[in-house]
């Protein structure tokens, strides 16, 4: 049970990191780059959620 947690928790990092390289690059102003990424980092999994959903396109 400990590996499926540990697989799970690196998919996260994984997604984590790709999703603040994505908001880096966007064309968004920089404070909602600092806002999204600041919410991808304290909540990881909602952070992610939401960004997917609303986040800054392009």
């Amino acid at each position: 049970m400990e590996a499926i947690g540990g697989l799970l928790g690196l998919v996260i990092l994984v997604a984590c990191i790709w999703a603040i390289l994505q908001v880096v690059k966007s064309g968004a102003e920089p404070v909602v780059k600092i806002i999204w990424v600041v919410a991808i980092i304290v909540l990881p999994v909602v952070g992610l959620i939401a960004w997917l959903l609303f986040g800054p396109r392009g």
